[in-house]
């Protein structure tokens, strides 16, 4: 039934996006807007026989938009409004990769990837085809960082900690500094010693996912 909706508003020359009984109708006004809200909500009362669900229906700049996880930002260089995901659905990315990362998990690292690959790569996957290079920069920084205090936390001791350093390449002294200094995880996680212990490259070769290197491969230009 709702595709003649579709070519209602093909007819009308309108620009539209739907997804099952939900679409956004874009016009250049917001009296335009208003014309076309009021004529199509007739049309879907009389011609369909629908009952339209008012509070669902409104005007709005797409700037102000939440559509299937997606918002809009407007590209002064291009001169159009592009898409980006909605800030709602960046937070409920954030809070499942804080879930994964948590340091009292009693769960093996290669249990703990297994799981960071399905909700990385689904949520990129999803939105490749917004400019979304940024936002993953600054998640990955965070990402690693907690990867970074999980390895740390596996090492148990110091013991094996100031071992484990120099193994990777950390000289003795500055891996006992490092390990005695008594600071917090969020210290030890963005220090530039376990930085250069455990490094992208290496975390890369370990198969920790990297969210943008994927972006890079799947991402589709709009």
């Amino acid at each position: 039934m709702l595709s003649e909706l579709d070519k209602e508003l093909e007819a009308r020359g309108l620009r539209f996006v739907r997804y099952a009984e939900d679409s956004l109708i874009f016009v250049k006004s917001e009296k335009a807007a208003n014309r076309v809200l009021t004529s199509i909500t007739k049309f879907f009362e009389k011609k369909l026989g629908l009952k339209v669900n008012v509070e669902k229906n409104r005007i709005s700049r797409p700037s102000k938009i939440k559509f299937l996880g997606f918002g809009f930002y407007y590209d002064s260089n291009k001169k159009k409004f592009q898409l980006r995901p909605h800030k709602k659905s960046i937070q409920k990315f954030q809070r499942k990769l804080r879930q994964l990362t948590k340091r009292n998990w009693s769960i093996l690292l290669d249990d703990r990837i297994v799981k960071l690959k399905q909700v990385i790569f689904g949520w990129v996957n999803y939105f490749k085809i917004a400019n979304i290079k940024k936002i993953l920069g600054t998640i990955e920084a965070k990402l690693r960082s907690g990867i970074r205090v999980i390895i740390w936390k596996q090492w148990k001791n110091n013991k094996k900690r100031i071992k484990s350093l120099a193994q990777l390449g950390i000289p003795k002294e500055e891996a006992k500094g490092l390990t005695y200094c008594r600071k917090g995880y969020r210290f030890i996680g963005l220090s530039k010693v376990v930085q250069r212990a455990l490094s992208n490259k290496r975390l890369r070769q370990r198969g920790i996912p990297f969210a943008l290197d994927h972006y890079l491969k799947v991402q589709t230009a709009m």
